[in-house]
């Protein structure tokens, strides 16, 4: 039998866990993955790109667990009473290909992407970094903003977003949490006075969200909002005058603001900051850009620590998905079985 987590008790299981508890818990595991990152088989996205948005496949395995998600990605969807992102995600026994375990991912692919964040700037940011800038206020803003908390203790949000409605939602789901925030009026207010900056835009187009001139020295760039080919955020020229992270360079090259540039322009990988195989930030009037466009790994981790903590609980339910004959060679057996008897 296979074990499955559906969108409500995966929620169910978030909010009674607490969602900073849950984040904190992702971090770490992240972290350890991270550091064995060179363990897991990889390799870019499988992705199918239509006009309506993209589908995508994210495989990995560490030769024990093989993981994968679904996920699309279609920034007209809300327009339409749909969700610009969902996903779902499976585990599997390398031993003998099984499925042991199923879950959504709509709420822990946001779950796992603040978490991601939050690793990469406690590598990266300023250690007394206390405001954050937030360009961008839709589904993955409130994550975000829990997951700077929770490791960086950043409470004061300047938040941008050319939809009011998504501030006030913001605003509304963060202000009973004890955060401060201060609705800006335009990109360039946003960042005045950030340590701190996130940009998670859904337009899928070459845009400059955050001009050169409005990055100063010492800020830590969050750029998780570009994430297919033909979308970017930030100004080219940020990428030449800082210090530029990713978590995998061959599907970042794709898909990152780095797609910008050619094949040599210079980047690490997170895991090699963590491992202490590179340099993260080397000053503190230094500007760093964490690059990130997702990857298999991350979903990997995720699914692996809410696996581990479910099985066994009510929120996870055990579903008929393999089919498993008596004798594995009769499969037809298991069809003549429902056959009506004449």
């Amino acid at each position: 039998m296979t074990s499955f987590v559906d969108v409500r008790s995966m929620a169910a299981w978030v909010a009674s866990s607490g969602p900073e508890q849950v984040i904190a818990g992702l971090v770490d595991e992240l972290d350890r993955d991270f550091r064995r990152w060179e363990s897991f088989d990889k390799a870019p996205r499988v992705a199918s790109h239509t006009p309506f948005g993209v589908i995508e496949l994210m495989p990995t395995s560490d030769h024990e667990t093989y993981g994968f998600k679904y996920v699309n990605g279609h920034p007209s969807n809300p327009a339409r009473g749909y969700q610009t992102v969902t996903a779902f995600g499976v585990l599997a026994d390398v031993h003998n290909g099984y499925p042991n375990f199923l879950a959504e991912m709509t709420i822990l692919t946001a779950l796992r992407t603040a978490a991601t964040s939050a690793l990469a700037a406690r590598a990266l940011a300023r250690p007394d970094s206390r405001v954050m800038a937030m360009i961008g206020a839709g589904s993955q803003a409130e994550f975000q903003a829990l997951a700077f908390r929770t490791t960086l203790g950043i409470e004061r949000l300047r938040v941008y977003d050319v939809d009011p409605d998504a501030v006030a939602k913001l605003a509304r789901n963060l202000l009973p949490l004890g955060f401060t925030i201060e609705v800006a009026g335009s990109v360039a207010e946003a960042l005045d006075g950030a340590d701190v900056v996130t940009t998670c835009t859904a337009d899928k187009a070459r845009a400059t969200v955050i001009p050169d001139e409005l990055v100063r020295p010492g800020m830590h760039l969050n750029a998780i909002g570009g994430d297919c080919p033909g979308k970017t955020e930030l100004d080219a020229a940020i990428l030449d005058r800082s210090a530029v992270f990713v978590e995998y360079t061959p599907q970042t090259r794709i898909e990152g603001e780095i797609q910008q540039r050619g094949d040599d322009f210079a980047v690490t990988e997170l895991w090699e900051v963590l491992t202490e195989r590179a340099p993260g930030r080397t000053g503190d009037e230094q500007v760093t850009v964490f690059d990130s466009v997702g990857f298999a790994i991350e979903d990997f981790s995720a699914l692996r620590y809410v696996r581990d903590r479910v099985v066994g609980t009510g929120y996870a339910q055990e579903i008929d998905l393999v089919a498993d004959p008596d004798d594995p060679k009769d499969l037809f057996g298991l069809v003549g079985a429902f056959s009506p008897v004449g």
